[in-house]
């Protein structure tokens, strides 16, 4: 599907036009969305979460990748009309993204979970934002900020974004639902896509166009969120996808990561 140039603020494209008009089907007949829900044990959400997703534009191909649930979950998805992918033990957090982008054939892919009903009007903007040119359409999503002590992956996020020389994307991330990404950018990002953090670094390393597509408040709707308590258990596993991201750019960039040292005269000192 041929995509119109993005009307862009600031480097890489911070913002996308808005009423963007999409052609939903390929010439060759085939689904220009593809929609990947990675999933386990979400029976009481996948059907309302496929009914959304198959919303978004007619012929949208939905991908469900139900990975170690024991509760139907897969059924009730083949049910209401997706593709299931069917893996008896769980893949682990975000490796079923990087399944799912393999099997799919429409030239947007749109990424969603299995736990959190957003609404098919709140997801078009992501498939628009690629459809008139980004190759990475954000959810503008940074969390929590004004909080005294900000969540440590929240800071990540910011952090690693001024890292990459992309203050504008904030907190945004390919941590946080919904986004999109243009076929050829799931392709060149490929099994990055299962460390959503990297895959970002990847793609700004790369100058592929990351945009700020649209807000959803994820953070308000995610339903396991607001149980725990304590500690979040994934917590560190994104913390630490984090790091390789930016592990990621010192080896590009080296270890300074492109930024000045100054004019210290450390050999002065020595």
């Amino acid at each position: 599907m041929k995509r119109a140039a993005v009307r862009k603020t600031g480097r890489s494209g911070g913002s996308v036009q808005k009423g963007a008009q999409l052609r939903m089907l390929r010439a060759d007949g085939g689904p220009s969305v593809s929609v990947i829900i990675p999933a386990m044990n979400e029976a009481g959400t996948i059907a309302a979460v496929i009914a959304a997703a198959r919303s978004v534009a007619p012929g949208t191909e939905v991908i469900v990748v139900d990975n170690g649930s024991s509760d139907g979950t897969g059924k009730i998805a083949a049910a209401a009309g997706a593709r299931v992918l069917n893996f008896p033990e769980p893949l682990g957090h975000d490796v079923g993204r990087r399944a799912g982008a393999r099997e799919a054939s429409g030239d947007i892919l749109l990424f969603l979970d299995a736990d959190m009903v957003i609404p098919a009007a709140r997801l078009r903007p992501f498939v628009e934002a690629v459809a008139v040119g980004a190759d990475v359409a954000l959810n503008d999503y940074s969390g929590p900020v004004s909080r005294r002590q900000p969540h440590p992956v929240v800071l990540a996020k910011h952090g690693l974004n001024a890292l990459l020389g992309r203050p504008d994307l904030k907190g945004c991330s390919l941590t946080a639902v919904p986004h999109a990404l243009s076929r050829q950018a799931a392709e060149r990002l490929g099994d990055l896509l299962a460390v959503p953090p990297a895959a970002l670094a990847r793609a700004v390393l790369d100058g592929l166009r990351v945009v700020r597509a649209s807000h959803v408040p994820v953070g308000r709707l995610n339903p396991v969120r607001r149980r725990n308590a304590g500690r979040d258990p994934l917590q560190d596993v994104v913390f630490a996808d984090h790091l390789a991201a930016m592990e990621l750019l010192l080896r590009e960039r080296g270890p300074r990561a492109g930024f000045t040292d100054g004019a210290r005269r450390r050999e002065m000192v020595r």
